[in-house]
Formats: C-alpha cells, structure tokens, sequence
C-alpha cells in the first residue's frame, strides 16, 4: 500500500528532465554560433557560451550526482527556476523582449504546472512575471547587421510581454487543472490495478481449493470405503470401531469443506475451462451477498432468450458485483436484477428502494467520475468519493459494456443499466 501513498507526490522523471535539458542546451549553443560565425552578427556571444556550458555542468551533476530516479517536488522547482533565470541572462544579452524566441521563457513555468504542485507553480509563475517585466526594459541590443535597424513604437515592444503574461497564466491554469485530473485518474487506475490483483488472487485460490477437492475426492472416497469396511470385521471391538467411526467422520467433514472451497461444488475435468453466462455471474455474486446480507435479492430471467457464455473473468466479476453492492448497501429491503437478451443486445438492469443518486451528481453527469462528492447536505455521510462505481464503470466499459444511471421515476431508488452488443460480449 506504500506505492499508493507516494503515487500522490509531485515529482519529474529525472531521466526525461535531463533529455529535455540536453535538447534545449543544443539549441541555445547551436542558435549561439549561428548567430555569430554564419550571419557574422556581432554580439556578447562568450558570456552567453559560458552560461550554457555553467548549465551542462549542473545537468551532468543532475545525471550522475543525485542518485534518484525521480526529482521531488524541491528539486524540480529548483531546477526549474534555474532554467528560468538561464533564459533570462541569455535573453537580457540578446535583445530581451524583443528577441524572437522570448516566449521559451514560460516553457518551465507550464511545465511545472503538469506535474509539481500548485505552491511550486505559482512560484514559477511570478518568477517568470519578474523577468519578464525586468527584460522589457532592461537588455543588449538584439543581434543584427550594422546597417541595418529595426525599430518600432515602444507600446508594440510593451505589448509583447503582455501577451506572453496572459499566455503563462491561461497555459499554467490548465496545465494545473488537467495535471490535477490526470494524477486523480493515475492514482484511480492504480486502485483498479490493485483490485484486480485481488480478484485474480482470489480466482486462483477457489481454482487451487477447486483442484484440490478434486484431486482428493478420490483418496477420500477410499478411505470411506476401507474405514466402513473396517468397521464391518471389526464391528465387535469397541475400541477400534470407535477409532473407525471417527477417522470416517473426519474424512467426510474434510470432503465438505473442500466442497464449500470450491467456487462450483459439482466439480468435474473441465471446471477450470467453465465458460460462464451473465446470469451464471449473477447468481454467484447475489448468493455471496445472500450469506452476509438480510436483503431480498430478486432476480428475473424471465426475458433472458439468449445466454452467452464468456470465459471466466475477473473484471466482469468485479464490476457486476461493485454494482451489485452498492444495490444492496442503499437499498431497505430489495434488490431487483432483470436480465434481458436477444438476438442484438444483452442487459443488466439492477434497481434498489433506497433513497437514489444524488440529484446534483446525476444532472451534472458525474456518477463514474473518481473522487467526486455530492454537494447535498444529506448524502454527505452517505456517499463516498465515487472510486468504487469509478473503478466498476471503467472495467465493464473496458469490456465493452454501456452503463447508465438514472433514479426510479415513480419509486425511490436507483437504477443501474449496463448493456453489450452481443457481437462485443462474444469477444469478452
């Protein structure tokens, strides 16, 4: 569960961050000695070579010095705003705000806003303003032939840093948003991934019990017959027959047990490969909840004319039954479940008499969404944050299944809809 926890930091892969280091230091010293040796513009082109190759040292300490592969959330900004003041000495000893390439000076800024945290970005942001406002007035000449000069109106020069200004803010907000929304989904996928273990572990441990009780049925089916044997020639010895009364109530207690272990009690030489329909699902979802549950579980069948049968699956198991709970945890007193099928179309409709969806989250068509909460004041104790529909929406969609939420219109309750071409179920 550790992973889980740390999923949450903000951090930079180091060895992307260094890629892209290496690809804008080529460019800089690239666009340098162009500049200078091929257009023969005269300029400060020394300092600026020493500033990249003051940069290339850190990014080889970056590479070989700090021994971690991912940057938290400190470093990166660190870095970040070094790469920030890089630009602006190269910009302030080449033409500042009007050279052409002044818009890479909000490249850091957007790109913190994807991956650190809000705190690092709008540290970023604000450094950036700074320079910015510091290069529009402040800066060398930028680099062009002697005979010729190129000027224009000071409110056109003042105009540029303005616009890259409303260009950072409008970039790092979304990059914020949806970098918020893109951690919020990798760490629900995460949560899918773990509960998917647990289901296969699950499935492999009934298939082992499975096994075993087939494997021993067998050997327990002699030791009954040798025992009963036994206690017909020694019938008149009180003490062994008592010995043999219990050596075949425990042989018979054993293969009980290893019955109830077995996800399909009528065990035979194919139970592994037992391809199962979507109403096969339902009844070993809804008789798991029948033993811990005082809820009426109604299951109606009665426009079920065409079963498919899929193999056995871990991810349809785990979403119908998400479903299924919910049904039951929010309903008073019944769960109904109505299959449908034909030759087109195969449907799941689960209905409880509980108190329904919240309003808001149904009109604003949110239900699926991870890590959502109802704003209404009496669902707040409820309703969780959405993770469980989340993670059970995303397997039954990922196996092409539609869902549709909707609230009973003249009973409370929910309703639950999950529908299949039957083309698609056949690939499942």
């Amino acid at each position: 569960m550790e992973f889980f926890k740390t999923s949450k930091n903000n951090s930079l892969k180091k060895s992307t961050y260094i890629y892209l280091r290496w690809t804008a230091y080529f460019g800089q010293l690239s666009a340098i000695l162009f500049v200078r040796f091929f257009f023969e513009f005269e300029f400060n082109y020394i300092p600026c070579i020493l500033i990249i190759i003051f940069s290339i040292l850190t990014n080889l300490y970056l590479e070989f010095g700090y021994k971690e592969n991912q940057l938290s959330n400190f470093y990166s900004s660190t870095y970040l705003a070094y790469d920030i003041i890089q630009l602006s000495a190269l910009f302030y000893l080449t033409g500042g705000i009007t050279n052409p390439f002044i818009f890479i000076i909000i490249i850091p800024a957007v790109f913190s806003s994807q991956y650190l945290s809000l705190k690092s970005s709008v540290i970023l942001v604000i450094l950036t303003i700074i320079f910015l406002i510091i290069l529009s007035f402040h800066y060398y000449e930028l680099p062009h032939p002697k005979k010729v000069h190129f000027h224009v109106p000071d409110y056109y020069l003042y105009s540029i840093p303005i616009s890259i200004f409303i260009g950072l803010i409008y970039l790092v907000y979304f990059g914020v948003k949806f970098g918020k929304e893109s951690r919020i989904r990798k760490e629900a996928y995460d949560k899918i991934q773990e509960m998917l273990a647990k289901e296969n572990e699950l499935l492999s441990l009934g298939a082992q019990a499975a096994a075993a009780a087939h494997s021993l049925g067998t050997p327990l089916s002699t030791i009954l017959l040798t025992a009963n044997e036994l206690k017909k020639d020694y019938d008149n010895n009180e003490k062994i027959n008592k010995d043999l009364e219990l050596l075949v109530s425990q042989a018979t207690r054993c293969r009980e047990i290893l019955k109830k272990l077995t996800l399909n009690p009528n065990i035979n030489d194919k139970f592994l490969e037992e391809n199962l329909s979507i109403s096969d699902y339902i009844h070993e979802i809804v008789r798991s909840y029948e033993e811990i549950s005082s809820k009426d579980f109604i299951i109606n069948l009665e426009n079920y004319k065409n079963p498919i049968k899929t193999l056995k699956s871990a991810e349809l198991i785990y979403g119908l039954r998400n479903f299924i709970g919910n049904a039951n945890k929010f309903s008073i007193k019944k769960v109904k479940i109505f299959l449908k099928s034909n030759n087109k179309n195969t449907e799941v409709i689960i209905i409880d008499d509980g108190p329904g969806f919240p309003k808001d989250l149904i009109d604003s068509h949110k239900l699926g969404e991870p890590y959502i909460r109802s704003t209404q004041k009496s669902h707040i104790s409820k309703y969780g944050l959405g993770l469980g529909t989340f993670i059970g929406k995303t397997l039954l969609e990922k196996n092409f299944a539609k869902i549709k939420f909707e609230n009973m219109k003249q009973d409370s309750g929910a309703k639950v809809a999950i529908s299949w071409l039957n083309s698609d179920l056949n690939k499942v």
